[in-house]
């Protein structure tokens, strides 16, 4: 190979795209048999399995079975790829029996939406289900601190570090490293000392009172799972912040307050319950009660916006937390799912009033609130970050 030239890729052959076709179509043709290696058919029949035209594909109902196909499916597919195959499996086959017995639930391949159908399903789990449940979604929610807490902190202290250092602090409050810094040239041979003639301190502890409060409220209908696993993990980060007060309120028709719980977010995700019907103005209602300083409120509300609850009172509240200063921001979700569906009525409604409203990908999370915290304007931001924003009028920008 000629020195600084890339190596070509070898070439499908005419047998390898064959055999590709067939494991695609699953059926041989009559007249061009493929013939495949013992692991090609050992990748057919689990293919077969799930996506034959049988529907069943002969995998049954046996733990054992289940198993085996699933450690089949983890050996032949790369981790993304499996995810998407388990999902298709609880779809199309119905096998809750996977995420009901420790046996299966062990070797499941486990991320997002595998923890939205377990919070789903907790209630009819045996005990000893419930236990292996709590380990699988531990390890998706260590996953996801180890990907996303680094960033959320360090963005979300470098918002909130506004106090100034001061030129004239108390004695307590000098920070000697930087003032003996500021002040080596003022060093007195004589006297081996430095004579300061700037002091920098240390800004003072804001009061719990005075903290900037965030409060996510999230929906936890059915659709919105997502969004729920992530809030629920953001809001356990945010809360380890000493400068931020950080509120977790979750709600269908009913209103639970989750916020004596984020020192673990797998308790948090266990005590939601996914699914159930949407009451946004009495969630906003609970809020409101919450609030003590408007303009040193973030209320971020996290929901596809479909009203099954008083729909007039609860625009109404939305317009008096806007017009006391609360800095309301609505996610139509909090996903890498791509655009959701959500109620144009209800986003033309409260873009209107001024307040942004957008789908943001955990990624984006992290940046999205450090911002929000600085008081810049979100509508500038969403548009330098590619997010499309509804408009009144219901349309995207």
């Amino acid at each position: 190979m000629t020195e600084g030239h890339e190596p070509m890729d070898t070439p499908e052959s005419p047998d390898d795209g064959r055999k590709r076709w067939r494991l695609v179509l699953g059926v041989d043709d009559a007249d061009n048999p493929v013939d495949l290696t013992a692991k090609e058919r050992r990748i057919d029949k689990a293919l077969n399995a799930l996506y034959g035209k049988s529907g069943k594909g002969g995998m049954g109902r046996s733990a054992t079975r289940i198993a085996k196909w699933l450690g089949d499916v983890r050996e032949f597919f790369p981790t993304p790829v499996v995810q998407v195959i388990q999902k298709d499996a609880l779809n199309r086959l119905g096998l809750t029996q996977m995420l009901m017995e420790p046996e299966l639930l062990s070797v499941v391949e486990a991320d997002v939406h595998l923890v939205a159908d377990l919070i789903s399903l907790r209630g009819a789990m045996p005990k000893k289900t419930q236990e292996t449940a709590r380990m699988v979604v531990r390890k998706v929610v260590n996953e996801l601190l180890a990907k996303l807490e680094a960033k959320t902190v360090a963005s979300l202290r470098g918002a909130l570090n506004r106090a100034k250092r001061t030129n004239r602090p108390r004695f307590n409050d000098i920070d000697w490293p930087r003032t003996i810094t500021a002040n080596l040239r003022h060093y007195q041979p004589d006297y081996r000392t430095v004579v300061p003639e700037k002091v920098i301190g240390y800004g003072r502890q804001k009061r719990r009172s005075e903290l900037e409060r965030v409060i996510l409220c999230v929906d936890q209908s059915g659709s919105m799972a997502q969004s729920v696993v992530y809030a629920s993990v953001f809001a356990a980060v945010m809360a380890s912040i000493p400068s931020l007060k950080t509120q977790l309120v979750v709600f269908d028709t009913e209103v639970v307050d989750l916020t004596e719980d984020l020192a673990d977010p797998v308790d948090v995700l266990f005590g939601i319950q996914l699914g159930g019907g949407t009451d946004i103005n009495k969630a906003l209602a609970y809020c409101e009660g919450l609030i003590r300083q408007p303009r040193k409120t973030h209320l971020i509300l996290i929901s596809d916006l479909m009203e099954g609850g008083d729909q007039d009172q609860m625009r109404a509240r939305l317009a008096k937390l806007v017009g006391d200063g609360v800095n309301l921001v609505a996610l139509l979700a909090l996903s890498d799912e791509g655009k959701p569906y959500s109620d144009p009525e209800n986003a033309s409604f409260i873009a209107g009033l001024g307040a942004p409203v957008f789908a943001c990908t955990p990624d984006q999370f992290p940046d999205m609130m450090a911002n929000a915290l600085r008081g810049i304007d979100l509508h500038a931001w969403a548009a330098d970050n590619d997010i499309a924003l509804m408009r009144e009028g219901g349309d995207s920008a």
